[in-house]
Protein backbone atom coordinates (compact mmCIF):
# COMPACT_ATOMS: atom_id res chain seq x y z
CA UNK A 1 0.00 0.00 0.00
CA UNK A 2 2.92 2.25 0.89
CA UNK A 3 4.92 1.31 -2.64
CA UNK A 4 1.75 2.01 -4.54
CA UNK A 5 1.20 5.76 -2.51
CA UNK A 6 5.05 6.49 -3.43
CA UNK A 7 4.53 5.47 -6.79
CA UNK A 8 1.19 7.59 -7.53
CA UNK A 9 2.73 10.75 -5.40
CA UNK A 10 4.18 12.42 -8.14
CA UNK A 11 0.76 12.17 -10.10
CA UNK A 12 -1.21 13.33 -7.25
CA UNK A 13 1.09 16.37 -7.27
CA UNK A 14 0.19 16.88 -10.38
CA UNK A 15 -3.65 16.86 -10.47
CA UNK A 16 -4.13 20.34 -8.98
CA UNK A 17 -2.26 21.92 -11.41
CA UNK A 18 -3.95 19.91 -14.21
CA UNK A 19 -7.61 21.08 -12.51
CA UNK A 20 -6.80 24.85 -12.81
CA UNK A 21 -5.60 24.25 -16.09
CA UNK A 22 -8.92 23.01 -17.34
CA UNK A 23 -10.86 24.86 -15.23
CA UNK A 24 -8.95 27.94 -16.90
CA UNK A 25 -9.25 26.26 -19.98
CA UNK A 26 -13.73 26.45 -19.61
CA UNK A 27 -13.95 29.25 -17.29
CA UNK A 28 -16.72 31.68 -18.65
CA UNK A 29 -15.82 34.90 -20.14
CA UNK A 30 -18.46 37.64 -18.95
CA UNK A 31 -18.73 41.38 -20.69
CA UNK A 32 -20.06 43.71 -18.27
CA UNK A 33 -21.58 46.06 -20.28
CA UNK A 34 -22.91 49.90 -18.82
CA UNK A 35 -26.06 51.01 -20.61
CA UNK A 36 -27.55 54.48 -20.92
CA UNK A 37 -31.32 53.35 -19.94
CA UNK A 38 -32.99 53.64 -16.75
CA UNK A 39 -34.12 50.16 -16.98
CA UNK A 40 -33.54 47.08 -18.73
CA UNK A 41 -35.76 47.74 -22.49
CA UNK A 42 -38.84 45.00 -22.91
CA UNK A 43 -37.42 41.43 -23.68
CA UNK A 44 -40.51 39.60 -24.42
CA UNK A 45 -40.03 40.34 -28.68
CA UNK A 46 -40.05 44.00 -29.27
CA UNK A 47 -37.86 46.25 -27.17
CA UNK A 48 -38.34 49.63 -25.95
CA UNK A 49 -36.98 51.80 -24.94
CA UNK A 50 -36.06 53.56 -28.68
CA UNK A 51 -33.86 52.37 -31.74
CA UNK A 52 -30.51 51.77 -29.00
CA UNK A 53 -32.63 49.35 -27.09
CA UNK A 54 -32.22 46.64 -29.71
CA UNK A 55 -28.67 45.86 -29.78
CA UNK A 56 -29.35 44.88 -25.99
CA UNK A 57 -32.25 42.61 -25.90
CA UNK A 58 -33.60 42.92 -29.55
CA UNK A 59 -31.13 41.64 -32.10
CA UNK A 60 -29.22 39.48 -29.57
CA UNK A 61 -32.33 37.14 -28.10
CA UNK A 62 -34.36 37.58 -31.41
CA UNK A 63 -34.24 37.45 -35.24
CA UNK A 64 -35.82 39.71 -37.56
CA UNK A 65 -37.01 38.39 -41.02
CA UNK A 66 -34.76 40.73 -43.06
CA UNK A 67 -31.76 41.29 -41.38
CA UNK A 68 -29.26 44.54 -41.03
CA UNK A 69 -25.72 43.84 -41.40
CA UNK A 70 -24.05 45.42 -37.88
CA UNK A 71 -21.19 43.35 -37.58
CA UNK A 72 -18.64 45.72 -39.78
CA UNK A 73 -17.47 48.82 -38.90
CA UNK A 74 -15.24 49.77 -41.95
CA UNK A 75 -18.47 50.70 -44.57
CA UNK A 76 -22.39 50.89 -44.11
CA UNK A 77 -24.18 47.87 -43.63
CA UNK A 78 -26.99 46.38 -45.78
CA UNK A 79 -29.84 44.41 -46.01
CA UNK A 80 -29.61 40.69 -45.10
CA UNK A 81 -31.07 37.38 -44.89
CA UNK A 82 -32.29 36.89 -41.75
CA UNK A 83 -35.14 34.13 -41.00
CA UNK A 84 -36.06 34.02 -44.25
CA UNK A 85 -33.59 33.48 -47.10
CA UNK A 86 -35.42 35.13 -50.04
CA UNK A 87 -38.10 38.37 -50.11
CA UNK A 88 -39.48 39.34 -53.87
CA UNK A 89 -42.42 41.56 -55.03
CA UNK A 90 -45.01 39.85 -56.62
CA UNK A 91 -44.43 40.24 -60.57
CA UNK A 92 -48.17 40.72 -61.22
CA UNK A 93 -48.93 42.60 -57.88
CA UNK A 94 -45.74 44.63 -56.15
CA UNK A 95 -48.40 44.91 -53.37
CA UNK A 96 -47.34 41.09 -52.37
CA UNK A 97 -44.33 40.21 -51.20
CA UNK A 98 -42.85 36.55 -51.03
CA UNK A 99 -40.81 35.24 -48.46
CA UNK A 100 -38.59 32.14 -48.75
CA UNK A 101 -38.27 30.69 -44.58
CA UNK A 102 -35.12 29.75 -43.14
CA UNK A 103 -35.15 25.75 -42.77
CA UNK A 104 -34.06 23.96 -39.21
CA UNK A 105 -34.17 26.76 -37.08
CA UNK A 106 -35.13 26.35 -33.65
CA UNK A 107 -36.16 29.09 -30.61
CA UNK A 108 -34.28 28.28 -27.63
CA UNK A 109 -37.02 26.34 -26.18
CA UNK A 110 -36.64 23.78 -28.64
CA UNK A 111 -39.80 24.83 -30.89
CA UNK A 112 -39.62 24.92 -34.52
CA UNK A 113 -39.63 28.04 -36.45
CA UNK A 114 -42.06 28.15 -39.41
CA UNK A 115 -44.69 30.12 -41.61
CA UNK A 116 -47.30 29.81 -38.44
CA UNK A 117 -44.68 31.57 -36.21
CA UNK A 118 -44.35 34.33 -38.31
CA UNK A 119 -48.34 34.90 -38.60
CA UNK A 120 -48.50 34.21 -34.70
CA UNK A 121 -46.19 37.20 -34.36
CA UNK A 122 -47.92 38.98 -37.07
CA UNK A 123 -51.14 38.93 -35.40
CA UNK A 124 -49.10 39.31 -31.97
CA UNK A 125 -48.62 43.42 -33.00
CA UNK A 126 -51.06 44.02 -35.93
CA UNK A 127 -54.32 42.53 -34.24
CA UNK A 128 -55.52 43.59 -31.38
CA UNK A 129 -58.61 40.63 -31.53
CA UNK A 130 -55.59 38.12 -31.08
CA UNK A 131 -55.10 36.26 -27.98
CA UNK A 132 -51.93 36.92 -28.11
CA UNK A 133 -51.96 40.59 -28.79
CA UNK A 134 -49.39 42.85 -26.35
CA UNK A 135 -50.04 46.10 -26.64
CA UNK A 136 -46.92 46.95 -25.34
CA UNK A 137 -45.34 45.32 -28.29
CA UNK A 138 -47.37 46.52 -30.74
CA UNK A 139 -46.72 50.37 -29.79
CA UNK A 140 -43.01 49.75 -30.24
CA UNK A 141 -43.06 47.87 -33.49
CA UNK A 142 -46.43 49.60 -35.32
CA UNK A 143 -45.43 52.47 -36.02
CA UNK A 144 -41.94 50.91 -37.82
CA UNK A 145 -44.59 48.33 -39.86
CA UNK A 146 -46.88 50.95 -41.30
CA UNK A 147 -47.20 49.42 -44.54
CA UNK A 148 -48.47 46.03 -43.31
CA UNK A 149 -51.94 45.43 -44.77
CA UNK A 150 -52.28 41.97 -44.57
CA UNK A 151 -50.57 38.45 -44.10
CA UNK A 152 -50.82 34.70 -44.62
CA UNK A 153 -49.36 31.96 -44.95
CA UNK A 154 -48.57 29.90 -48.17
CA UNK A 155 -47.05 26.91 -47.01
CA UNK A 156 -44.73 26.13 -44.18
CA UNK A 157 -41.70 27.80 -45.45
CA UNK A 158 -43.40 30.34 -46.98
CA UNK A 159 -44.91 33.78 -45.87
CA UNK A 160 -47.00 36.25 -48.05
CA UNK A 161 -47.07 39.98 -46.96
CA UNK A 162 -49.55 42.46 -48.21
CA UNK A 163 -48.43 46.20 -47.88
CA UNK A 164 -51.58 48.74 -48.12
CA UNK A 165 -49.94 50.15 -51.34
CA UNK A 166 -46.85 49.07 -53.46
CA UNK A 167 -43.99 50.02 -51.50
CA UNK A 168 -40.35 49.46 -52.88
CA UNK A 169 -38.76 50.80 -49.58
CA UNK A 170 -40.99 48.30 -47.35
CA UNK A 171 -37.92 45.59 -46.94
CA UNK A 172 -36.37 48.41 -44.86
CA UNK A 173 -39.12 48.19 -42.42
CA UNK A 174 -38.62 44.51 -41.31
CA UNK A 175 -34.95 44.68 -39.20
CA UNK A 176 -37.60 46.03 -36.80
CA UNK A 177 -39.97 42.92 -36.54
CA UNK A 178 -38.39 40.43 -34.41
CA UNK A 179 -40.02 36.69 -34.03
CA UNK A 180 -40.65 34.87 -30.57
CA UNK A 181 -42.08 31.60 -29.81
CA UNK A 182 -45.71 31.00 -29.98
CA UNK A 183 -44.86 27.75 -27.54
CA UNK A 184 -43.05 29.96 -24.86
CA UNK A 185 -45.89 32.08 -24.58
CA UNK A 186 -48.52 29.06 -24.64
CA UNK A 187 -46.07 27.54 -21.61
CA UNK A 188 -45.84 30.86 -19.44
CA UNK A 189 -49.71 30.72 -19.23
CA UNK A 190 -50.30 33.19 -22.00
CA UNK A 191 -48.81 35.88 -19.89
CA UNK A 192 -45.88 38.30 -21.13
CA UNK A 193 -45.20 39.46 -18.08
CA UNK A 194 -44.14 35.82 -17.11
CA UNK A 195 -42.31 35.55 -21.15
CA UNK A 196 -40.59 38.54 -19.84
CA UNK A 197 -38.05 36.53 -17.51
CA UNK A 198 -37.97 33.38 -19.66
CA UNK A 199 -38.58 34.75 -23.29
CA UNK A 200 -37.31 32.84 -26.51
CA UNK A 201 -36.63 33.81 -30.14
CA UNK A 202 -34.30 32.06 -31.97
CA UNK A 203 -31.43 34.87 -31.61
CA UNK A 204 -27.75 34.38 -30.80
CA UNK A 205 -27.97 34.97 -27.04
CA UNK A 206 -30.22 33.40 -24.56
CA UNK A 207 -32.26 35.52 -21.45
CA UNK A 208 -30.52 33.68 -17.86
CA UNK A 209 -31.34 36.27 -15.58
CA UNK A 210 -33.47 39.52 -15.67
CA UNK A 211 -33.41 41.76 -12.49
CA UNK A 212 -35.73 44.99 -13.47
CA UNK A 213 -34.13 47.86 -13.31
CA UNK A 214 -30.88 46.08 -12.44
CA UNK A 215 -29.47 43.70 -14.75
CA UNK A 216 -30.19 41.35 -17.52
CA UNK A 217 -27.56 38.26 -18.47
CA UNK A 218 -27.45 37.36 -21.62
CA UNK A 219 -25.65 34.11 -22.46
CA UNK A 220 -24.36 32.20 -25.80
CA UNK A 221 -26.39 30.36 -27.72
CA UNK A 222 -23.86 27.84 -28.98
CA UNK A 223 -26.58 26.19 -31.49
CA UNK A 224 -27.19 29.32 -33.45
CA UNK A 225 -28.05 28.80 -36.55
CA UNK A 226 -25.99 31.79 -38.27
CA UNK A 227 -22.43 30.00 -37.35
CA UNK A 228 -20.38 33.52 -38.70
CA UNK A 229 -22.53 35.14 -35.52
CA UNK A 230 -22.00 32.66 -32.93
CA UNK A 231 -21.27 35.26 -30.02
CA UNK A 232 -17.57 35.66 -28.92
CA UNK A 233 -18.30 35.98 -25.59
CA UNK A 234 -20.02 33.66 -23.36
CA UNK A 235 -22.06 36.24 -21.17
CA UNK A 236 -23.08 40.06 -21.19
CA UNK A 237 -24.59 41.22 -18.22
CA UNK A 238 -26.38 44.21 -19.05
CA UNK A 239 -26.49 46.93 -16.06
CA UNK A 240 -28.26 49.62 -16.25
CA UNK A 241 -26.54 53.27 -15.93
CA UNK A 242 -28.63 56.16 -17.06
CA UNK A 243 -26.02 58.68 -15.88
CA UNK A 244 -23.18 59.43 -17.91
CA UNK A 245 -20.92 60.56 -15.60
CA UNK A 246 -21.63 57.64 -13.57
CA UNK A 247 -21.06 55.06 -16.32
CA UNK A 248 -17.61 56.34 -16.92
CA UNK A 249 -16.64 56.21 -13.26
CA UNK A 250 -17.95 52.56 -13.10
CA UNK A 251 -15.45 51.88 -16.16
CA UNK A 252 -12.48 53.39 -14.21
CA UNK A 253 -13.29 51.68 -11.32
CA UNK A 254 -13.24 48.12 -12.81
CA UNK A 255 -17.37 47.12 -12.22
CA UNK A 256 -17.58 47.39 -15.88
CA UNK A 257 -15.67 46.63 -18.90
CA UNK A 258 -17.44 48.40 -21.91
CA UNK A 259 -19.91 51.59 -21.33
CA UNK A 260 -21.86 53.26 -24.33
CA UNK A 261 -21.80 57.26 -24.33
CA UNK A 262 -19.16 58.32 -22.16
CA UNK A 263 -19.35 62.11 -20.26
CA UNK A 264 -17.64 63.53 -22.94
CA UNK A 265 -15.68 65.87 -20.27
CA UNK A 266 -14.26 62.45 -18.95
CA UNK A 267 -13.28 61.51 -22.06
CA UNK A 268 -9.37 62.78 -21.53
CA UNK A 269 -9.42 61.20 -18.41
CA UNK A 270 -10.36 57.88 -19.67
CA UNK A 271 -8.12 57.69 -22.69
CA UNK A 272 -5.10 58.54 -20.06
CA UNK A 273 -6.51 55.81 -17.80
CA UNK A 274 -6.09 53.21 -20.96
CA UNK A 275 -9.35 53.26 -21.72
CA UNK A 276 -10.35 52.78 -25.61
CA UNK A 277 -12.39 55.60 -27.27
CA UNK A 278 -14.30 53.85 -30.26
CA UNK A 279 -16.60 55.65 -32.66
CA UNK A 280 -18.02 55.49 -36.02
CA UNK A 281 -19.97 57.48 -38.66
CA UNK A 282 -23.79 57.06 -37.16
CA UNK A 283 -26.73 57.78 -39.36
CA UNK A 284 -28.66 59.44 -36.18
CA UNK A 285 -29.18 63.37 -36.11
CA UNK A 286 -30.82 65.00 -33.29
CA UNK A 287 -33.55 67.81 -33.62
CA UNK A 288 -36.12 69.64 -33.18
CA UNK A 289 -39.20 68.46 -34.82
CA UNK A 290 -41.76 71.77 -35.61
CA UNK A 291 -45.28 71.06 -35.59
CA UNK A 292 -46.63 72.65 -39.17
CA UNK A 293 -50.45 72.80 -37.77
CA UNK A 294 -51.92 75.82 -37.84
CA UNK A 295 -51.98 77.76 -34.73
CA UNK A 296 -48.55 76.32 -34.41
CA UNK A 297 -45.47 79.21 -33.92
CA UNK A 298 -43.67 77.64 -36.16
CA UNK A 299 -45.80 77.58 -39.51
CA UNK A 300 -43.80 80.49 -40.30
CA UNK A 301 -40.59 78.99 -42.70
CA UNK A 302 -39.03 82.33 -41.83
CA UNK A 303 -38.82 81.29 -38.09
CA UNK A 304 -38.18 77.93 -38.62
CA UNK A 305 -35.14 79.40 -40.84
CA UNK A 306 -34.14 81.92 -38.18
CA UNK A 307 -34.19 79.15 -35.90
CA UNK A 308 -31.91 77.02 -37.76
CA UNK A 309 -28.99 80.01 -38.33
CA UNK A 310 -29.49 80.88 -34.66
CA UNK A 311 -27.35 77.82 -33.05
CA UNK A 312 -23.75 77.47 -33.12
CA UNK A 313 -23.26 74.26 -34.31
CA UNK A 314 -19.27 74.36 -33.73
CA UNK A 315 -19.86 75.22 -30.31
CA UNK A 316 -22.29 72.47 -29.16
CA UNK A 317 -19.48 69.74 -30.99
CA UNK A 318 -16.96 71.62 -28.43
CA UNK A 319 -19.06 71.00 -25.80
CA UNK A 320 -19.45 66.87 -26.64
CA UNK A 321 -15.87 67.25 -26.52
CA UNK A 322 -15.92 66.25 -30.19
CA UNK A 323 -17.89 63.19 -29.96
CA UNK A 324 -20.53 64.88 -32.53
CA UNK A 325 -20.73 65.96 -36.46
CA UNK A 326 -22.72 69.74 -37.04
CA UNK A 327 -25.84 69.02 -39.18
CA UNK A 328 -26.90 70.75 -42.34
CA UNK A 329 -30.02 68.27 -42.53
CA UNK A 330 -31.78 64.85 -41.64
CA UNK A 331 -28.80 63.42 -43.26
CA UNK A 332 -25.06 63.64 -43.50
CA UNK A 333 -23.48 65.83 -46.62
CA UNK A 334 -21.95 63.05 -47.57
CA UNK A 335 -25.69 61.00 -48.17
CA UNK A 336 -26.42 59.99 -51.85
CA UNK A 337 -29.62 61.25 -49.92
CA UNK A 338 -28.87 64.58 -49.39
CA UNK A 339 -29.51 66.26 -52.27
CA UNK A 340 -28.39 70.32 -53.52
CA UNK A 341 -30.74 72.24 -50.83
CA UNK A 342 -30.47 76.01 -51.56
CA UNK A 343 -30.67 77.08 -47.77
CA UNK A 344 -27.38 76.58 -46.05
CA UNK A 345 -27.56 75.24 -42.43
CA UNK A 346 -25.24 77.12 -40.67
CA UNK A 347 -24.67 79.56 -37.75
CA UNK A 348 -25.53 83.17 -39.01
CA UNK A 349 -26.86 85.58 -35.89
CA UNK A 350 -27.37 88.56 -38.23
CA UNK A 351 -29.75 86.44 -40.61
CA UNK A 352 -31.66 84.98 -37.93
CA UNK A 353 -32.02 88.21 -36.43
CA UNK A 354 -33.44 89.61 -39.86
CA UNK A 355 -35.94 86.91 -40.82
CA UNK A 356 -37.09 87.20 -37.14
CA UNK A 357 -37.70 90.91 -37.44
CA UNK A 358 -39.16 90.28 -40.58
CA UNK A 359 -41.56 87.95 -38.92
CA UNK A 360 -42.89 90.80 -36.19
CA UNK A 361 -40.46 89.17 -33.43
CA UNK A 362 -37.37 90.41 -31.63
CA UNK A 363 -35.73 89.61 -28.40
CA UNK A 364 -37.80 92.33 -26.86
CA UNK A 365 -40.65 91.02 -28.41
CA UNK A 366 -40.15 87.39 -28.35
CA UNK A 367 -41.88 84.81 -30.22
CA UNK A 368 -42.90 82.20 -27.44
CA UNK A 369 -42.83 78.59 -27.67
CA UNK A 370 -42.96 75.05 -25.92
CA UNK A 371 -40.70 72.13 -26.76
CA UNK A 372 -41.08 68.57 -24.99
CA UNK A 373 -37.59 67.16 -24.16
CA UNK A 374 -36.02 64.30 -22.59
CA UNK A 375 -34.41 63.95 -19.28
CA UNK A 376 -31.28 61.88 -21.11
CA UNK A 377 -31.05 58.17 -23.11
CA UNK A 378 -30.99 60.01 -26.54
CA UNK A 379 -27.40 58.43 -27.63
CA UNK A 380 -24.24 60.61 -26.98
CA UNK A 381 -26.92 63.94 -26.77
CA UNK A 382 -26.14 65.52 -23.56
CA UNK A 383 -29.77 66.14 -23.56
CA UNK A 384 -30.49 69.11 -20.48
CA UNK A 385 -26.91 70.91 -21.73
CA UNK A 386 -27.65 70.71 -25.06
CA UNK A 387 -31.18 72.08 -25.04
CA UNK A 388 -29.86 74.75 -22.56
CA UNK A 389 -27.82 76.21 -24.69
CA UNK A 390 -29.91 75.97 -27.74
CA UNK A 391 -32.84 77.59 -25.59
CA UNK A 392 -30.41 80.33 -24.66
CA UNK A 393 -29.25 80.24 -28.66
CA UNK A 394 -32.62 81.11 -29.17
CA UNK A 395 -33.33 83.40 -27.27
CA UNK A 396 -30.76 85.49 -28.83
CA UNK A 397 -32.68 86.35 -32.13
CA UNK A 398 -36.16 86.56 -30.12
CA UNK A 399 -37.78 83.30 -29.61
CA UNK A 400 -38.64 82.14 -26.28
CA UNK A 401 -38.78 78.09 -25.78
CA UNK A 402 -39.88 76.71 -22.71
CA UNK A 403 -39.52 72.87 -21.86
CA UNK A 404 -41.59 70.17 -20.56
CA UNK A 405 -39.11 67.40 -19.34
CA UNK A 406 -40.14 64.19 -19.30
CA UNK A 407 -38.21 60.69 -18.77
CA UNK A 408 -37.66 58.81 -22.64
CA UNK A 409 -40.28 56.68 -22.65
CA UNK A 410 -42.47 59.03 -21.78
CA UNK A 411 -41.45 61.37 -24.64
CA UNK A 412 -41.99 58.20 -27.06
CA UNK A 413 -45.32 58.35 -25.96
CA UNK A 414 -45.66 62.44 -27.13
CA UNK A 415 -44.20 61.17 -30.09
CA UNK A 416 -46.54 58.56 -31.63
CA UNK A 417 -49.35 61.01 -30.31
CA UNK A 418 -48.51 63.31 -32.59
CA UNK A 419 -48.25 67.11 -32.69
CA UNK A 420 -52.24 67.07 -32.44
CA UNK A 421 -52.64 64.57 -30.32
CA UNK A 422 -54.37 65.58 -27.06
CA UNK A 423 -51.10 64.64 -24.65
CA UNK A 424 -49.17 67.31 -26.70
CA UNK A 425 -52.08 70.31 -27.74
CA UNK A 426 -53.86 70.41 -24.10
CA UNK A 427 -49.79 71.39 -22.74
CA UNK A 428 -49.54 73.80 -25.82
CA UNK A 429 -46.45 72.18 -27.04
CA UNK A 430 -45.17 72.76 -30.64
CA UNK A 431 -41.43 71.55 -31.29
CA UNK A 432 -40.24 67.45 -30.14
CA UNK A 433 -37.02 67.03 -29.66
CA UNK A 434 -36.14 63.67 -29.68
CA UNK A 435 -33.04 61.59 -32.06
CA UNK A 436 -34.00 60.42 -35.10
CA UNK A 437 -31.92 57.03 -36.47
CA UNK A 438 -31.48 57.85 -40.50
CA UNK A 439 -29.62 54.64 -41.64
CA UNK A 440 -32.46 54.20 -44.19
CA UNK A 441 -34.74 55.70 -46.52
CA UNK A 442 -38.06 54.84 -44.67
CA UNK A 443 -36.49 55.56 -41.20
CA UNK A 444 -34.62 58.40 -42.19
CA UNK A 445 -36.39 60.39 -44.08
CA UNK A 446 -40.10 59.74 -45.87
CA UNK A 447 -41.95 58.14 -42.37
CA UNK A 448 -41.33 61.92 -41.43
CA UNK A 449 -42.58 63.59 -44.73
CA UNK A 450 -45.13 61.26 -46.22
CA UNK A 451 -48.94 62.81 -45.45
CA UNK A 452 -50.24 59.46 -45.03
CA UNK A 453 -47.77 58.74 -42.47
CA UNK A 454 -49.53 61.57 -39.91
CA UNK A 455 -49.10 60.58 -36.52
CA UNK A 456 -51.13 58.61 -35.22
CA UNK A 457 -51.09 56.30 -38.45
CA UNK A 458 -46.77 57.03 -38.31
CA UNK A 459 -44.14 59.43 -36.84
CA UNK A 460 -45.07 62.62 -39.50
CA UNK A 461 -45.25 64.43 -36.00
CA UNK A 462 -45.41 67.84 -36.96
CA UNK A 463 -48.11 67.01 -39.62
CA UNK A 464 -46.28 67.86 -42.52
CA UNK A 465 -48.35 67.65 -46.29
CA UNK A 466 -46.70 68.93 -49.59
CA UNK A 467 -47.85 67.46 -52.40
CA UNK A 468 -44.65 67.78 -54.40
CA UNK A 469 -42.90 65.22 -51.79
CA UNK A 470 -45.97 62.89 -51.88
CA UNK A 471 -45.87 62.73 -55.43
CA UNK A 472 -41.74 61.51 -55.11
CA UNK A 473 -42.63 59.18 -52.44
CA UNK A 474 -45.56 57.97 -54.96
CA UNK A 475 -42.95 57.42 -57.70
CA UNK A 476 -40.65 55.52 -55.51
CA UNK A 477 -42.89 53.32 -54.05
CA UNK A 478 -42.75 51.60 -57.66
CA UNK A 479 -39.00 52.09 -58.22
CA UNK A 480 -36.73 48.97 -57.50
CA UNK A 481 -33.57 50.60 -59.35
CA UNK A 482 -31.51 51.79 -56.59
CA UNK A 483 -29.90 54.92 -58.44
CA UNK A 484 -33.13 56.36 -59.19
CA UNK A 485 -34.53 55.68 -55.69
CA UNK A 486 -31.52 57.74 -54.16
CA UNK A 487 -31.83 60.42 -56.69
CA UNK A 488 -35.63 60.90 -55.83
CA UNK A 489 -34.68 60.55 -51.93
CA UNK A 490 -32.59 63.32 -52.43
CA UNK A 491 -34.67 65.45 -53.97
CA UNK A 492 -37.20 64.81 -50.95
CA UNK A 493 -34.41 66.05 -48.72
CA UNK A 494 -33.76 68.72 -50.63
CA UNK A 495 -36.89 70.07 -49.68
CA UNK A 496 -37.31 68.89 -45.85
CA UNK A 497 -34.08 71.34 -45.64
CA UNK A 498 -35.49 74.34 -48.36
CA UNK A 499 -38.85 74.26 -45.97
CA UNK A 500 -36.80 74.41 -42.72
CA UNK A 501 -38.80 71.26 -41.41
CA UNK A 502 -36.93 70.34 -38.29
CA UNK A 503 -34.04 72.66 -36.37
CA UNK A 504 -31.13 70.24 -37.29
CA UNK A 505 -28.27 70.41 -34.87
CA UNK A 506 -25.69 68.00 -34.54
CA UNK A 507 -25.07 63.79 -35.73
CA UNK A 508 -24.23 61.30 -33.07
CA UNK A 509 -20.79 59.40 -33.37
CA UNK A 510 -21.99 56.99 -31.02
CA UNK A 511 -19.14 56.57 -29.04
CA UNK A 512 -17.91 53.38 -27.00
CA UNK A 513 -15.58 53.33 -24.12
CA UNK A 514 -13.66 50.28 -23.50
CA UNK A 515 -11.29 48.64 -21.01
CA UNK A 516 -8.21 47.25 -21.99
CA UNK A 517 -10.07 43.49 -20.92
CA UNK A 518 -11.94 43.91 -24.17
CA UNK A 519 -10.17 42.37 -27.12
CA UNK A 520 -12.21 43.25 -29.55
CA UNK A 521 -16.07 45.03 -30.04
CA UNK A 522 -16.80 46.46 -34.14
CA UNK A 523 -18.35 49.35 -34.00
CA UNK A 524 -21.03 49.35 -37.14
CA UNK A 525 -21.73 52.36 -39.42
CA UNK A 526 -25.55 52.08 -37.85
CA UNK A 527 -27.79 52.73 -34.62
CA UNK A 528 -27.82 48.84 -34.41
CA UNK A 529 -24.58 47.25 -33.06
CA UNK A 530 -23.77 43.76 -32.72
CA UNK A 531 -22.62 42.62 -29.67
CA UNK A 532 -21.75 38.77 -30.88
CA UNK A 533 -18.32 40.80 -31.96
CA UNK A 534 -17.64 41.59 -28.43
CA UNK A 535 -14.29 39.68 -27.16
CA UNK A 536 -13.14 39.46 -24.23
Amino acid sequence: MLSLRKRLLPWLALAPIALAASTGAWAETVARYGISMADIPLTTGQPDRGAGAYQFTGHTLYDPLIAWESNVGDRPGKLIAGLATEWKPDAKDPKKWLFTLRQGVKFHDGSAFDADAVIWNLEKVLNDKAPQFDAKQSAQVRPRIPSIASYRKVNATTVEITTKEPDALFPYQLPWFLIGSPAQWEKMGKDWNKVASQPSGTGPFKLDKLVPRERAELVRNADYWDKSRVAKTDRIVLLPIPDAVTRGNALLNGQVDIIETPAPDMVPQLQAGGFKIVKNVTPHVWPYHFSTYQGSPWTDIRVRKAANLAVDRSAIVQLLNGLGQPAKGQVDATSPWFGKPSFDIKYDLKTAKALMAEAGYSPQKPLKAKVIIAQGGTGQMLSLPMNEFVQQSLAEVGIQVEFEVVELENLYLHWRSGAKGDINASKGITAINLGYVTADPFYGITRFVNSKYVAPNGVNWGGYADKEVDAKIEQLSTTFDVPTQNKLLADIHQKMVDDALMLWVVHDVNPHALSPKVKEFIQAQHWFQDLTTIRM
